[in-house]
């Protein structure tokens, strides 16, 4: 945009002139006589009907990619083919899926079971469900993210800030101890209204709805839900009974120490001890990538040593709370359970959505994550579907909400993961686990779990990127501090729609009050470039161009006017 302008706000006065064009110089080139003359026609636009152009606009901003297109001049077989692998991703590589795929997705597929299995554990401890539910949810959900899912590399299972916010959100309501049975039915109705609400977005193509949780929220969010949700293990490191239920820092903090005549050092010596261990084996996987098979045997490790002291030494160790019997069998239907009564639909549905937004942004940044260093392409929509879809049917076989977990997919990549077969040999391995090896975790320490719990969530508490953000964009980081601060001392969802907030916020203010920056000419180019970071850039003498960052609406064009106006005046 050029201004002409003959007072400036910088304090450049050009000189008076008798000529009526400007002189040329080194950052205006002298055009030749052919660029002077040169011209060109410009059509007008096809005609187009208000329907038709309605129809168009909608087609570019939800079909920006023209999904049917591969369909077109295609016969019938071919058709029906390219529809099956649009529908079921599996199809699109099982046709060339051999024997050297298939050791290389079982390795992978056995390494995250035997973190998963604890991890399934841990984290429906987590969400205050019984502890067959999370080895449950690893098994149905991998099946059917297999056949659907985009992702090579997702490892499908329980994650520890999906199982955070359904444990808060609904133990605020409903007691998991004094009514278990309803609890259990709301957590079945929240996980179904999660997926349906996943599926949905997908669906609608309107992906871009989860997009208002920036990385900086996001950065804020997972760090105050991880120190919560390691604050909470508190009660089983140091083996309390009688612990607050609310998830705040003061409160945690406060029964803490006011149920000092509760704490075992039987509970409390194990606990740091095989905590240690974990962080141990974490940091040394961190360190040496090629070790990653460390970090992911040592919860099961644990798991395994700790139950074999509590049942070996169990006159000594009477005081360490242990799991107590889980049933064996298969995953039991759970539709009957689901529960659509008029007093509890609002808390599941708010639930559902919030729980799905969080585990679905998850696993799409996870899966994009893998994707991108292996060179190809996940779609989100498809995404979207898969993990709506298989927590629908998790919903009506006794699973709670699962999406992709960092931690697991992380393990499955380093593995040499090559397939979603993957996600089917891990889920094979928790069914042997649940028909023949449940008696097996009768002895497993409660305490171990929260140690599992800890070195898991730890991981989600990114300074450095909050550090960047300070560095970079002081309101991002005050958006990442609000969600931080939110989740800390406020509460998990209060947290969530704080950081929401905050970005809407952003992107409104970003919209309403652009940047507007003065460009100037590099000599000898005809690049224009901000003067402010390119210092050989030169003003064009009796001109004043500028760029807007955004583009001209009318919630901005009165402020644009206004800064305009006092730029030249």
């Amino acid at each position: 945009m050029g201004v002409n302008s003959s007072d400036r706000p910088d304090g450049y006065r050009p000189e008076p002139t008798k000529q009526a064009a400007v002189a040329p110089t080194a950052a205006t080139p002298i055009p030749s006589p052919d660029q002077e003359q040169r011209h060109h026609d410009v059509c007008l636009p096809p005609h187009m009907t208000t329907l038709q152009k309605l129809k168009k606009r909608l087609a570019e901003v939800f079909f920006p990619d023209d999904p049917l297109h591969r369909f077109k001049n295609q016969t019938g077989p071919r058709k029906l083919l390219l529809g099956l692998q649009f529908v079921f991703p599996v199809f699109q590589w099982a046709s060339q899926y051999d024997l050297a795929l298939l050791r290389s997705d079982a390795v992978s597929g056995l390494t995250i079971a035997s973190l998963a299995i604890p991890q399934g554990i841990s984290y429906a401890k987590l969400a205050n469900l019984p502890p067959i539910v999370g080895l449950y949810s690893s098994f149905v959900p991998p099946l059917i993210y297999a056949l659907l899912g985009s992702s090579k590399h997702l490892a499908v299972g329980p994650v520890s800030i999906a199982s955070l916010v359904m444990g808060s959100m609904l133990s605020e309501e409903i007691s998991p101890t004094h009514d278990p049975i309803l609890y259990l039915k709301l957590a079945f109705t929240s996980t179904f209204f999660a997926g349906l609400f996943q599926a949905s977005l997908g669906l609608l193509r309107l992906g871009f709805i989860i997009d208002f949780l920036s990385k900086a929220t996001l950065v804020g969010f997972t760090a105050g839900a991880a120190i919560i949700v390691s604050l909470q293990q508190l009660k089983g490191l140091l083996g309390i009974v009688h612990f607050t239920g609310k998830m705040q820092f003061v409160p945690v903090m406060s029964s803490v120490f006011h149920q000092r005549d509760e704490w075992k050092w039987q509970t409390i010596v194990m606990g740091f001890s095989f905590l240690l261990f974990l962080l141990t084996a974490r940091h040394i996987s961190m360190k040496r990538p090629k070790l990653f098979w460390v970090s992911a045997a040592a919860p099961l490790t644990s798991v395994m040593i700790s139950t074999i002291l509590v049942f070996c030494l169990k006159s000594k160790l009477h005081g360490v709370s242990v799991i107590g019997h889980l049933p064996k069998g298969l995953n039991p239907p759970s539709a009957n359970m689901l529960n659509f009564s008029a007093s509890y639909l609002g808390l599941a549905i708010k639930t559902g959505i919030i729980t799905g937004i969080l585990s679905l942004t998850e696993g799409i940044a996870v899966g994009r994550t893998f994707a991108a260093m292996k060179n190809y392409q996940v779609d989100g929509n498809k995404e979207m579907m898969a993990i709506g879809l298989m927590n629908i049917a998790g919903s009506c076989s006794s699973c709670y909400v699962t999406t992709g977990s960092f931690s697991r997919s992380a393990v499955n990549y380093n593995a040499g993961a090559r397939t979603a077969v993957s996600n089917i040999i891990m889920a094979a391995a928790v069914l042997v686990t649940l028909l023949f090896l449940m008696p097996l975790f009768y002895y497993t320490p409660n305490v171990i779990l929260a140690a599992i719990i800890i070195t898991a969530v730890i991981g989600l508490i990114d300074y450095q990127a909050a550090v960047r953000l300070w560095k970079v964009d002081k309101l991002d980081f005050m958006a990442c501090l609000c969600s931080f601060l939110g989740v800390l001392f406020i509460s998990v969802p209060l947290g969530l729609a704080i950081a929401v907030g905050v970005s809407i916020f952003k992107v409104l203010l970003h919209v309403t009050r652009p940047n507007t920056l003065v460009m100037g000419n590099l000599p000898g180019t005809h690049v224009y470039q901000n003067i402010r970071r390119y210092r050989q850039a030169l003003r064009v003498p009796s001109f004043l161009i500028l760029a807007v960052e955004s583009p001209i609406y009318f919630a901005n064009c009165t402020y644009l006017q206004e800064r305009f106006v006092h730029m030249i005046s």
